[in-house]
């Protein structure tokens, strides 16, 4: 599929799919359970919308297992992972009211997780407000 638009050369763009995964489908998961579910659809050439976020302890696993799969799994080049969460000015209130809701809600709703295979996703720049996709071709 070859495309132009405003008069830049798209060149082919390989296909993938974009999947939104809520965070009901996670909550109940262990760890290791969510890890994997994550993996395999990162493995499957897909980005995945995370409702919320990992834990800093599951996003450094997730990290150190794709790194281990370098080498091993053909064409797998990594993941690139960035998280987007709310206003970071909030008053101490809010953010304490926050904390319990996350609580008990089991999560951080005000966050989003995007992951994508390293093969895909070129890159990814993120501000406070937004993530820019960069992919490749």
């Amino acid at each position: 599929m070859s495309n132009k638009r405003g008069g830049k050369h798209l060149g082919n763009i390989k296909g993938f799919a974009i999947q939104f995964l809520p965070y009901s489908e996670v909550r109940d998961l262990k760890s290791d359970d969510r890890i994997k579910k994550i993996l395999n659809v990162i493995l499957g050439n897909n980005i995945l919308i995370l409702q919320g976020r990992l834990t800093s302890n599951e996003e450094a696993r997730l990290i150190g297992d794709t790194m281990a799969m370098i080498g091993h799994i053909k064409n797998f080049r990594g993941i690139e992972l960035a998280v987007i969460s709310g206003n970071g000015r909030e008053s101490i209130l809010g953010k304490m009211t926050r904390g319990i809701a996350n609580a008990i809600a089991g999560g951080d709703f005000s966050a989003i997780t995007i992951i994508g295979p390293a093969t895909i996703v070129k890159e990814m720049k993120r501000n406070p407000k937004k993530i820019e996709l960069l992919l490749n071709r």
